[in-house]
């Protein structure tokens, strides 16, 4: 099934480093990603050694979240989900450590129940299918992510282009997203959560913004929490260069690029 994923393609940058130093040869990837944790001394927001376990170890009737902040372990099927949940990890510890922390607190005070309420929704948006937006913390920054929420998506993809990459950088985290990008079709479409970034942002390297990334994001879902209103629609093959046919008639597809919902 990994010989499916092109990691050349620009969505998978986010975890193209730590893939690298998985041996997909072996017959399972817990292993392999035991020793990357490991290595890294990751834990999970009660202190204790992060691990990744067959999903058999997660014992019948207990939540998938609230196992993992008790114990340290991540159940982990050999599938592409799990796969790029481990890589996920591997990659913005912190962040999603913190994730697990809002998920395992809320069921702590309310139980599992039959729907997970709305800071559950939220931290499970971001943890499947988010994409982590960064944006130079100035006016033309600011006036993207405006173009953005109010989909005014040619001033954001085409007119402002250039500001991809050296004004605006999109990392995705979620990996359900990241699964479906394994087969990529147009409407695909990220829960975008802006960063804003300053000087000490922009001057790293792609390294160094990573590990800036997750110790700034983790940190601001610890003080400020979390709510579905912290996301934007983000087409994700529209961003610049992130598809080849990037074409007026493209951008023309309200299948996909769709006008913004005027308020009831």
């Amino acid at each position: 099934m990994f010989q499916e994923i092109d990691w050349s393609r620009a969505w998978y940058a986010s975890v193209r480093d730590v893939a690298s130093r998985i041996d997909l040869s072996l017959p399972s990837v817990v292993e392999p990603f035991c020793q990357q944790a490991a290595a890294l001394a990751l834990v999970n927001h009660a202190g204790q050694p992060l691990r990744f376990v067959p999903q058999a170890a997660l014992p019948e009737g207990s939540a998938y979240e609230e196992f993992i902040g008790a114990t340290g372990q991540v159940p982990t099927r050999d599938n592409l989900h799990d796969f790029f949940n481990g890589l996920v990890w591997l990659t913005f510890p912190a962040i999603k450590r913190q994730l697990n922390a809002l998920q395992a607190a809320q069921i702590a005070q309310d139980g599992v129940g039959k729907s997970r309420g709305p800071a559950r929704d939220a931290a499970t948006i971001y943890d499947e299918n988010s994409a982590l937006l960064v944006v130079r913390d100035d006016a033309d920054g600011a006036a993207l992510v405006d173009a953005l929420r109010n989909h005014r998506w040619r001033e954001a993809f085409v007119e402002r282009a250039a500001q991809f990459g050296g004004g605006a950088q999109v990392w995705l985290f979620g990996h359900a997203l990241m699964e479906k990008l394994v087969a990529p079709y147009k409407a695909i479409t990220a829960h975008a959560r802006v960063v804003l970034a300053g000087g000490d942002y922009w001057s790293q390297d792609d390294a160094g913004r990573r590990a800036w990334l997750d110790r700034v994001e983790a940190q601001r879902l610890a003080e400020e929490g979390l709510a579905k209103g912290s996301f934007t629609p983000l087409p994700v093959l529209g961003i610049p260069g992130w598809w080849p046919q990037q074409d007026h008639a493209f951008y023309e597809d309200q299948t996909v690029f769709r006008a913004k919902r005027k308020p009831s």
